[in-house]
C-alpha cells in the first residue's frame, strides 16, 4: 500500500512587513533624486547623467514591482492558485532583468553616437551631481541590503540600486575628467560603463528567474546525485520520478516515488529520507511516495519512470538505469 509523506518548513530571516519599510525608504531616496537629475542632466547636456536618471527609473520601478510582489505573494493559496502567488516575486525579477537588457542596448547605441559626435559637457555640473548620486545610492544600498535578499525579487531590485551606485561612480570619474581635460567623450565613455554593469545584472536576473520558471533543480542541487544519495539509505531498493524544483526563490521543493525492500517499515524509511533531504539539501517542502516492491513491481515502474531511474547497488545486481530517457 502506498504512504505519501509531506515534509514542510518554511522562514524568512526578515519578515515581509521589514522589507516594505526598507524597500519603501530606499523608494523615496531613488524618486526624489532622479528627478533633480534628468533637470540637471539636460541643462549640463550629460548622457552619463541622462542614463543614470533613466536607470534610476528603473530602479524606482523595480522596486515598486518588488512591493507588490512582497503584497502579493504574502496571500494564502486560494482556488486554483494552490501555491498561492510566490511566483509573483519571480515575475518581478524577470521584469527587472529584462528592463535593464533592455535599457542597456539603448545606451550602448547613444554613446557610440556620442563619442563619435561628442556635445559639449559641463563637467562640473555632471560631478557635483555624480558625488550626490554616490551619497544617495549609497544609503539606498544599505536599506535594501538589510531585507531578505535571499529573495531573487528583493535581490533584483538590489542590483538595480547596486548598478546605480557603480554608475554614479563612474559618471563622478567622467564629470571630473571632462572638467580638468574637456575630453567630452569621457561622458560617453561612463554611459558605456553603465551600459555594461546593466547587462551584466539583467542577464544573471534573466537566467535566475528563467531556472524557477523551468522548474530546474536549483543551482547547489544535483538531483543525479541525490537519487543515488537516496539509494544508498538501507532498505531503499529504487527512486524514480525524483524531481526537484524552486516554489520561488529561496523554497526548493521535491517529490520522488520510492521503493523499498518487502518486509520494512515504509513509514520509518520515509522519515529517514525526509531527514536527509532537509538536513543536507534545505529540502524541507517534500512529496515522497513510498511502496514496497517485488522484482516484477520494479520492472514495472520502470516502464513508465520520468526521467533517471535509481536503483541501489544490491537492487538486481546494479545501479542507477541511466538508460531510460525523461517522457
Amino acid at each position: 500500500m502506498a504512504e505519501v509523506g509531506h515534509g514542510h518548513g518554511h522562514g524568512h530571516a526578515v519578515s515581509g512587513n521589514a522589507d516594505r519599510k526598507l524597500l519603501s525608504g530606499a523608494l523615496a531616496l531613488i524618486v526624489g533624486f532622479m528627478l533633480a537629475e534628468v533637470v540637471v542632466g539636460f541643462a549640463a547636456g550629460s548622457l552619463a547623467l541622462i542614463t543614470d536618471a533613466a536607470h534610476m527609473l528603473t530602479d524606482a520601478i523595480a522596486i515598486v514591482l518588488a512591493l507588490v510582489a512582497i503584497r502579493l505573494s504574502a496571500k494564502p493559496p486560494a482556488g486554483g492558485f494552490t501555491y498561492g502567488f510566490k511566483r509573483v516575486e519571480i515575475l518581478s525579477a524577470q521584469a527587472n532583468g529584462i528592463t535593464l537588457l533592455l535599457l542597456a542596448v539603448y545606451f550602448v547605441y547613444e554613446a557610440v553616437n556620442r563619442m563619435i559626435n561628442p556635445p559639449e559637457v559641463k563637467g562640473a555640473l555632471v560631478l557635483i551631481t555624480g558625488v550626490v548620486g554616490i551619497v544617495v545610492n549609497l544609503f539606498a544600498t544599505w536599506l535594501i541590503s538589510k531585507a531578505n535578499r535571499s529573495s531573487l525579487n528583493v535581490e533584483g531590485a538590489f542590483q538595480h540600486i547596486l548598478n546605480d551606485l557603480f554608475a554614479f561612480i563612474a559618471t563622478a570619474i567622467a564629470g571630473l575628467i571632462v572638467l580638468l581635460t574637456g575630453f567630452a567623450r569621457a561622458d560617453a565613455i561612463a554611459a558605456l560603463v553603465v551600459a555594461a554593469l546593466m547587462l551584466k545584472a539583467g542577464v544573471a536576473l534573466v537566467r535566475d528567474s528563467g531556472r524557477i520558471f523551468l522548474e530546474a533543480a536549483p543551482a547547489a542541487i544535483d538531483p543525479q546525485a541525490l537519487g543515488t544519495e537516496l539509494c544508498a539509505i538501507d532498505g531503499v531498493v529504487e527512486v524514480h520520478d525524483l524531481h526537484v524544483w524552486e516554489i520561488t526563490s529561496g523554497e526548493p521543493a521535491a517529490s520522488a516515488h520510492i521503493l523499498v525492500a518487502e518486509g520494512l517499515d515504509c513509514h520509518q524509511i520515509r522519515v529517514r529520507i525526509e531527514e536527509l533531504l532537509a538536513e543536507r539539501h534545505r529540502l524541507t517542502h517534500s512529496t515522497l511516495q513510498v511502496d514496497h516492491a517485488t522484482g516484477d513491481e520494479i520492472d514495472a515502474h520502470c516502464s513508465d519512470a520520468h526521467g533517471t531511474v535509481h536503483r541501489s547497488i544490491t537492487a538486481a545486481g546494479r545501479g542507477p538505469d541511466l538508460a531510460n530517457p525523461a517522457h
